[in-house]
């Protein structure tokens, strides 16, 4: 069940190991470090956490901007699945760093999954 996602992957402190390691992996990788120039990384850590958070079932609701919308900037640098793939990768990556099980990564792998045509504008 989603909702028991949330606490199978560690809670909100995983959560929030995990978007560290994951943005740091993102910004160490030449295929993903431009799309985030000029980005307040603290910010978007934060809105990350809250996103991850809901979408692994722990609340309901997400107060940032809508995936489409948040995503239109990145979408004009160019961003295609090659790069959503990289993304996929660096947050396996980032969940296996933190010793969760393959069973849980691939539900969340999943999720992240669900948000492809909305981050890529489909």
């Amino acid at each position: 069940m989603i909702d028991r996602l949330y606490e199978k992957v560690g809670g909100t402190k995983t959560i929030q190991k995990l978007v560290r390691i994951f943005y740091d992996r993102v910004l160490a990788d030449p295929r993903l470090a431009p799309f985030f120039p000029n980005t307040n990384m603290d910010a978007l850590r934060a809105k990350q956490v809250m996103f991850l958070i809901m979408l692994l079932g722990q609340t309901r609701t997400f107060s940032g901007q809508d995936l489409v919308v948040a995503h239109a900037g990145t979408r004009a640098q160019g961003l295609a699945d090659e790069h959503f793939d990289a993304l996929l990768g660096h947050f396996e990556a980032s969940l296996q760093e933190l010793d969760v099980a393959e069973d849980y990564i691939r539900d969340v792998l999943a999720r992240l999954e669900t948000t492809r045509d909305a981050v890529r504008g489909r």
